[in-house]
């Protein structure tokens, strides 16, 4: 029976309860039980309604998800296997929101299988270690969460890290910073930074330094595996099909009950998801949790393009449109009314509007890339929308003006991505993003003025970013070692504007 004939039948029969039974002696009806046709919609709904919250609630997880499996279809699994993208990365690398400007590696360990690892950082290093809901693995001490390299505890000088798994209460080296992971899937995502983007191996020589290996191998460790990941068509965006679940049970079984609280695994359970059981849905169960994925990936899309949240505006500026999800952040609380893991200071819960809100778009956060300290970190911005209100659109041509002095110590860019998924807008430029390394040509005031449209205005190709007429887009501008200025707002960045 088609999916809306079993609603339009479902929506009749509650609207016409069966006709009640007789009396009882105590002169009071009682409701016969719902026909079985009402009853089979009704379970139908039930586990759609709980499939579709399920995924809501795992968005976290299924952004990890969607990298790991990826890339480990391609690639391989295990600590040792750390791709690369050397010539950077673009387009047809499917990820939400990258930076094309940077070098990226990222690898995935399971602390369950090959127990406590060591993490040797080289000097120069910038990365942050989550756990497989992207929360900031925090270091034993209390100072750092998550951060390595440059924005941890060796201060860019390298060192070593001890990454232990849940629950550990072994002997620790006196010599490494120890991090104790809340789950034994952990997601290494590192970034290397490049001068001139015509000789990027001094970059890539800087990730390779990287090394892995247990801590308590009784055999040598594995050696270091660093393919490249550019070049690669690769699909790292969480999974809108029935197949989330079917990740979300592989989840569920390497981590048991620290996943998630009594209440959330039960609603894995809801849907068949339980920890050493078979998950084997029939092609019925199967559609329902193919609309749910559907639904939900949907659903986090709408949240997604929301300005503000709970009641918090999201703007960056009261008179621009561009805004953060950390618009509210002050010095004395970087992290604005959030702790690290979305939890809600004040108000004592979690919010999951601004958590989906994040991880439909967006990975990865840590304490050092939210840094108010001048100089360092980065800040980011994000435009939905022209100076008018309305959607930017690909079929339509504007400009973006940034003022003189541009208050990025490191470098600044603006890339574009595709508002269906997040990832990199597919452009035909080598890359959807124009910066400080483009050199782009400045404005007799010393500012600089970006066109993003279909087609170059006359002279202007070098200071252009395409689009793509029929693709609606958003863009992110990053600032890296903001300085006072632009922690400070009184620097601040124009709309984009129809061109007129």
């Amino acid at each position: 029976m088609k999916r809306w004939l079993l609603w339009t039948l479902l929506a009749l029969a509650l609207a016409c309860p069966p006709a009640l039974a007789a009396s009882d002696e105590r002169g009071q009806d009682s409701a016969r039980r719902p026909a079985d046709i009402t009853a089979n919609a009704l379970r139908d709904q039930l586990l759609l309604q709980r499939a579709t919250q399920v995924y809501l609630w795992a968005m976290p997880l299924l952004n990890t998800l969607g990298m790991k499996t990826g890339l480990e279809q391609r690639f391989g699994a295990g600590y040792d296997i750390m791709p690369i993208w050397k010539k950077r990365l673009d387009a047809k690398t499917l990820i939400t929101t990258p930076n094309s400007d940077v070098l990226y590696a990222m690898g995935f360990a399971d602390l369950e299988r090959d127990g406590p690892l060591v993490f040797e950082a080289p000097p120069g290093l910038q990365g942050v270690l989550l756990d497989v809901w992207q929360n900031p693995i925090p270091a034993d001490g209390g100072a750092f969460y998550g951060d390595i390299g440059l924005p941890g505890p060796d201060a860019g000088k390298g060192g070593k890290y001890l990454i232990l798994p849940p629950g550990y209460v072994g002997v620790t080296p006196p010599d490494h910073y120890v991090y104790r992971s809340a789950t034994n899937t952990v997601f290494i995502f590192l970034r290397a930074f490049y001068q001139d983007p015509r000789d990027l191996s001094p970059a890539v020589s800087l990730l390779e330094q990287v090394r892995i290996r247990p801590l308590n191998g009784a055999d040598a460790p594995r050696p270091m595996v660093f393919p490249d990941a550019s070049d690669e068509a690769l699909n790292l965006l969480p999974r809108s099909d029935a197949g989330a679940f079917d990740d979300l049970k592989q989840l569920a079984d390497r981590e048991g009950t620290g996943l998630a609280d009594p209440d959330f695994l039960g609603m894995l359970a809801g849907v068949g998801i339980v920890r050493g059981q078979p998950f084997t849905p029939d092609d019925r169960t199967r559609g329902i949790l193919d609309e749910a994925a559907q639904t939900a990936y949907a659903m986090s899309r709408a949240i997604g393009f929301q300005e503000s949240l709970g009641g918090r505006s999201l703007r960056a500026y009261p008179d621009r449109r561009w805004i953060h999800p950390l618009a509210d952040a002050t010095p004395e609380h970087p992290l604005g009314p959030f702790d690290l893991g979305w939890m809600r200071h004040a108000e004592g819960y979690r919010d999951l509007d601004a958590r989906i809100w994040y991880f439909t778009n967006y990975f990865s956060a840590s304490p050092g890339m939210a840094s108010s300290t001048p100089g360092q970190g980065a800040k980011y911005v994000i435009c939905f929308t022209d100076s008018d209100g309305a959607t930017l659109s690909g079929g339509r041509s504007y400009r973006l003006r940034l003022p003189a002095d541009i208050p990025a110590a490191n470098f600044w860019s603006v890339t574009l991505y595709d508002a269906a998924n997040g990832s990199g807008l597919d452009n035909g430029q080598p890359f959807p993003s124009l910066g400080a390394h483009d050199a782009p040509r400045p404005d007799a005031d010393g500012g600089t003025t970006l066109h993003l449209g279909p087609t170059a205005p006359t002279g202007e190709r070098r200071n252009w970013l395409a689009t793509v007429p029929g693709k609606d887009y958003f863009a992110v501008l990053r600032l890296y070692g903001p300085t006072r200025a632009a922690l400070d707002k009184t620097w601040k960045p124009g709309d984009i504007e129809p061109a007129r």
